[in-house]
């Protein structure tokens, strides 16, 4: 038979992996769907720093559902140890692969850089890093990349067929067939579905036919606000920011979620209702993403487009003229200087660390200020403390009071919310095994009894659970 095995992004969020072991004539092929970097706490660096092992030897091929760094992000160290097989994905994710992967690479070098100084200092022992950029160029250069619906052999007998998961450039549904035990069994696994109202990306696609289904619960416990609402509610804050002579600062989720801001806040400044006249993006990465969603706007909703192609004459450099992108360091420290009327969109999304950060050591103890959290938020992560109420946080090394007032606006998710994952899960017949991963443990219960009221059963599997096909 062939088996399953728990890896990561078990009753957490992040650090998604599964290893697939296929009955393979005596000899089982290993497969592994998703290498995802686990974010947030101490926790989550000590299960990054664990070595594959023999792992490295023994896979075959390595599936990808999507760019996120809790998806992808420990394929550099998996090549740095030694894999040398495919890296099966679309080609959206493999365009998204280069930017994420190359800036982990780079940001993780300055963090071990400054760490070693100090440790340099005090007689420490020197840390290395997951993976350099080296081990980024190979692991690129390792991918084949797959259009949605084409079904793609694999060893051991396996079909694989990407499916649009509507969640950010790329994003797929796994769909696997897999021999086990005589017959032909199908895997499939969700990714990260998207949120239909969400725009830019168009709809997940349903799938109606599966053994087994691993889907993800981020969001498993509430359903977003109504779109409409969310927007009112942003542009309400940012008129509140205004009037007040505040910034605003929005954490940037480099993938995905800024390009969805950008877009609302172009509709607002063509609807005469954006009254800031300086919107920064300021994270390098952001930057790089957002002209490659440019590039590919035909992979994007074309009715969302149209939208903003009316609003300006067709010319996408006016779609948000107000805009300035800061690439540099110098651009990037420039913004400090301004003390209201900005709105400052800077990386990361759950501010561990980027220029969000130092943006906060300017803004975050004036009361004029506005934070507004546009994305989830981890356990362990700065953002999660401020969401959470924090009074005071700590970064750069200096204690911050928490004076701003903090918008926390989930209808930007680009997540399915509980209704629209018991909707996708509904869509498949004869009753296939769900397992929950990608959410944490309250957040999946609460998923699992609502998925137990449409006659769906569904199990929330632990590290290291292994389950036969």
């Amino acid at each position: 038979m062939s088996t399953l095995t728990f890896q990561g992004a078990v009753k957490e969020v992040t650090g998604s992996r599964y290893l697939l072991e296929v009955d393979g004539n005596g000899r089982p092929r290993k497969l592994l769907l998703e290498c995802g970097l686990h974010q947030g706490g101490v926790d989550a660096d000590r299960a990054n720093e664990a070595p594959f092992g023999k792992l490295v030897g023994e896979l075959e091929a390595v599936v990808l559902s999507h760019g996120h760094l809790d998806h992808s992000g420990l394929l550099p160290k998996l090549v740095r140890e030694g894999y040398r097989g495919p890296i099966h994905c679309t080609r959206g994710t493999r365009d998204l692969l280069e930017i994420m992967l190359q800036d982990a690479a780079f940001v993780m070098a300055k963090d071990i850089e400054w760490e070693n100084k100090w440790r340099k200092r005090n007689a420490k022992p020197l840390l290395e890093p997951l993976y350099e950029i080296d081990d980024v160029e190979q692991t690129l250069s390792q991918c084949v990349s797959h259009p949605y619906g084409q079904p793609v052999h694999l060893p051991g007998g396996v079909t694989l067929v990407f499916r649009d998961a509507g969640h950010i450039l790329g994003s797929a549904i796994v769909e696997l067939t897999i021999p086990s035990g005589g017959q032909q069994k199908r895997l499939v696994f969700s990714g990260d579905l998207g949120n239909p109202s969400s725009v830019l990306m168009k709809e997940p696609e349903k799938v109606f036919d599966a053994d087994l289904v691993l889907m993800e619960s981020t969001y498993g416990d509430r359903d977003h606000r109504p779109l409409e609402e969310t927007i009112e509610e942003f542009a309400s804050v940012l008129e509140e920011a205004h009037a007040d002579g505040g910034n605003v600062l929005i954490p940037a989720f480099a993938v995905g979620r800024t390009q969805e801001i950008l877009y609302h806040l172009s509709v607002l400044y063509h609807q005469g209702r954006l009254r800031q006249q300086l919107v920064f993006l300021d994270s390098p990465m952001a930057i790089k993403v957002t002209e490659l969603y440019h590039r590919a706007r035909k992979a994007l909703d074309p009715e969302d487009l149209k939208v903003l192609n009316k609003a300006s004459s067709g010319d996408t450099a006016q779609y948000l003229p107000v805009l300035r992108m800061t690439r540099t360091v110098e651009e990037s420290m420039a913004i400090n200087r301004i003390r209201g009327g900005a709105i400052i969109i800077a990386g990361a999304g759950m501010c561990n660390g980027g220029r969000i950060v130092h943006h906060f050591r300017y803004n975050l103890e004036a009361s004029a200020t506005r934070l507004v959290i546009v994305g989830f938020q981890a356990g362990g992560t700065i953002g999660r403390q401020i969401v959470d109420g924090a009074e005071r946080i700590r970064v750069l090394g200096q204690d911050l009071a928490v004076k701003a007032r903090v918008h926390t606006i989930g209808g930007f998710s680009a997540h399915a919310g509980q209704s629209q994952l018991i909707g996708w899960a509904g869509a498949f017949r004869n009753h296939p095994r769900f397992f929950l991963v990608h959410g944490e443990p309250e957040t999946q219960k609460v998923l699992q009894a609502a998925l137990a009221e449409s006659d769906i059963e569904a199990q929330i599997p632990g590290y290291g659970d292994r389950i036969e096909l």
